[in-house]
């Protein structure tokens, strides 16, 4: 609990610095998680640049934009009710998601050879069932921490089918 009240602390002082770094530290994690868990590649074998790309990707891309787009949904849709949040999640799934994995998948795939279209069906079933808790249930300034929480799982994902040979 000690840590968490430190979080919550360093968000409420540093909101922007510290969810950007959130959005690195998890995706980082998503990383180490895919590489020693999944591919069991053992300290010896983990690509260690492999985890720093995703590291910043997340502070430098994921961050910002993810971060960015959730001040703009919550001053274009105000309210917490199941309404605004099934809204939100609209707006998010159907406008903002194609955009950004237009940009994302691109760029993971420059970086890692990653196929979008390998991943897109995935996407699809994930996403706006987490979007729709999310905006619902989730204060605005925790939205990218609980995405990011969930993305753990998907960036292993991503992670081990962008490096599988």
């Amino acid at each position: 609990m000690a840590l968490w009240r430190a979080y919550q602390r360093a968000l409420a002082a540093h909101p922007w610095k510290v969810q950007l770094l959130t959005a690195g530290s998890l995706m980082g994690l998503g990383d180490v998680i895919s590489q020693q868990l999944v591919e069991r590649r053992g300290l010896q074998g983990h690509q260690t640049g492999r985890t720093w790309t995703m590291v910043f990707l997340g502070c430098g891309f994921v961050g910002p934009v993810v971060g960015g787009w959730y001040k703009v949904l919550d001053r274009l849709i105000p309210g917490t009710t199941k309404l605004d949040a099934l809204k939100k999640m609209l707006w998010d799934q159907g406008a903002f998601a194609p955009c950004f994995l237009g940009c994302f998948l691109p760029l993971v795939g420059t970086l890692n050879g990653l196929s979008a279209r390998d991943n897109w069906a995935k996407l699809q079933r994930l996403w706006p069932a987490v979007q729709l808790a999310n905006f619902y249930l989730v204060p605005l300034h925790y939205r990218l921490a609980i995405v990011q929480c969930v993305a753990i799982i998907w960036n292993s994902y991503l992670s081990w089918k962008t490096h599988q040979r």
